[in-house]
């Protein structure tokens, strides 16, 4: 089933994190560029799918500090505050974040999260003007009941993650983006350049030199003001860090690929890439490694080699990309649903748009203000 390459089972034995996914629904958003598909239904996570998955997640937490219990959705806030109260109650070790529009945060939302010492992640793209594919189901403009959610989350104290969508990496616009997070008090904030997947099937492709210079130009706005962690230039920092020490960096190059299982709704696990949730796919039936209903998580995950008839192709397109491509050692050969949507139903090929965007043209950008700023 695994090439000779690397020897069987890729997989670490114990995920560092699980997504759980307590509604399909997204309320009162319609983004644009999503992925999901049963967005605009509200099925619920029924209760003894979060007992299931707390049984193995439980002990694994107890092993690891750092687990997390991650709620991402659809809209996590949508399944309501009695039904995530519930949802959350098994898990007894391990730290709980969300994921979350911010538009339905309100004072009891905030001492919810308080009470239960909830990490917070907020979707937002930046100043309003680049805010515009995040959306009402009326399709009018976001930005500012997200920025009232933001709001109450500050009145109470509560720190916030960032996460932003750019569809138009353009550099001149770069400083003004970063800057937006600054303001907005963030102490960290992710950047994902948008993305063809799921049922998003309308990005376009920037031109990858304005691609680069983006990059570079997010880099020397951080540079001048390194008051927020940026994901991205982090992740490059640690990789050159680690080159330079003639250590090998973390990651799937090193070290077993983190199973980062998925629990939809339903208890159906999806492994590696929460995208794929939800799809099915002639050759390959739903994704899913099976169900924490009928087998234990830990089982699943186990077993996940099995059990999870995309993962020997996958990995013939990781060795692939190992074999072929001079940026694999930071890359570690991408992720199943990018390969998957960008290749017409494959996992074995080798670079996608979001390899170009996301591994080359970052490395390369934050590389070239280096070369740039020189002392």
């Amino acid at each position: 089933m695994i090439t000779s390459i690397r020897p069987f089972g890729r997989l670490a034995a114990a995920p560092s994190a699980v997504i759980m996914q307590p509604t399909t629904l997204c309320q009162p958003l319609d983004c644009r560029y999503c992925y999901l598909p049963f967005r605009k239904d509200k099925h619920l996570m029924p209760l003894e799918v979060a007992h299931a998955v707390a049984e193995s997640t439980n002990a694994w937490a107890l092993a690891d500090p750092q687990f997390e219990v991650v709620w991402h959705g659809g809209e996590p806030l949508s399944a309501g505050h009695e039904h995530l109260a519930r949802l959350m109650a098994p898990f007894t070790a391990g730290k709980h974040t969300v994921q979350t529009n911010a538009v339905l945060v309100d004072d009891a939302w905030c001492e919810f999260l308080l009470e239960r010492d909830v990490g917070v992640g907020v979707s937002i793209d930046g100043p309003e003007h680049m805010n515009t594919n995040r959306v009402t189901r009326a399709g009018h403009p976001a930005h500012r009941v997200i920025l009232r959610g933001i709001q109450r989350l500050k009145a109470h104290g509560i720190p916030y993650s960032a996460i932003a969508v750019v569809t138009d990496p353009d550099p001149s616009r770069a400083a003004e983006f970063y800057e937006f997070f600054v303001e907005l008090g963030c102490h960290s904030l992710g950047v994902n350049v948008e993305e063809q997947e799921g049922v998003n099937t309308s990005a376009h492709e920037p031109d990858l030199g304005q691609v680069v210079e983006f990059w570079a130009a997010l880099t020397s706005a951080w540079e001048a003001s390194p008051v927020i962690q940026l994901r991205e230039v982090s992740r490059v920092l640690a990789f050159a860090g680690a080159v330079l020490r003639h250590e090998s960096p973390a990651g799937p190059t090193s070290a077993p690929w983190d199973p980062l299982p998925t629990i939809a709704y339903d208890g159906s696990v999806v492994l590696l890439s929460p995208e794929l949730a939800g799809f099915t796919d002639p050759r390959f039936g739903d994704f899913t490694t099976g169900n924490v209903l009928h087998h234990s998580l830990h089982r699943l995950v186990a077993e996940a080699e099995e059990r999870t008839p995309w993962l020997s192709e996958f990995w013939r397109g990781v060795d692939a990309c190992e074999s072929t491509c001079s940026y694999f050692g930071f890359c570690g050969g991408g992720h199943p649903a990018n390969r998957y949507f960008e290749h017409g139903g494959r996992m074995d090929g080798t670079r996608t748009h979001y390899c170009s965007t996301a591994k080359i043209a970052l490395l390369k950008g934050v590389t070239q203000h280096a070369h740039e700023h020189r002392s």
